[in-house]
């Protein structure tokens, strides 16, 4: 038997006894016709700009349970170091963001608007750890500094 590069299998066979030889060709009858090949092309082409809208949609909402859960595990870790209207308004960032990432009509814009709104509010929680490392850092060198150095 021999397969050739198209999947077409030859079979050939001959009888020792005999002499005689038989050939059968097997072919797929199971592809696609250039026609349906054709049609699905176009279809893909026509549906392009909707799966391109759909596709953005889906990244931004992993974008937006990512920022999600990075804010809220940082809240809940340094929520000491910020004031109570810093919480507020990264809570109210959170929960809008929330409603608008479990809307399924919920327009790409509006969607990365509420992203943006919410990284832009956790940024005050990395301001406030920093404030507060360099206020420690401080107070420390200031320690040091009354601290007789000969003792």
């Amino acid at each position: 038997f021999d397969i050739d590069a198209n999947g077409i299998v030859n079979v050939s066979a001959r009888d020792k006894g005999t002499g005689k030889e038989q050939r059968i060709q097997i072919r797929s009858s199971g592809g696609l016709s250039d026609k349906d090949i054709e049609q699905m092309v176009q279809d893909a082409e026509r549906h392009a700009g909707e799966d391109a809208k759909r596709k953005e949609r889906v990244e931004l909402k992993n974008r937006a349970d990512t920022s999600i859960y990075q804010t809220e595990k940082n809240l809940m870790e340094h929520k000491d170091k910020l004031g109570q209207e810093d919480v507020d308004a990264i809570n109210a960032d959170i929960a809008a963001l929330k409603k608008a990432a479990e809307d399924a009509n919920v327009e790409p814009d509006e969607l990365k608007a509420k992203v943006e709104a919410l990284e832009k509010s956790q940024m005050k929680i990395g301001e406030a750890m920093y404030r507060n490392v360099g206020e420690q850092q401080a107070q420390e060198g200031s320690k040091d500094k009354d601290e007789d150095p000969k003792k």
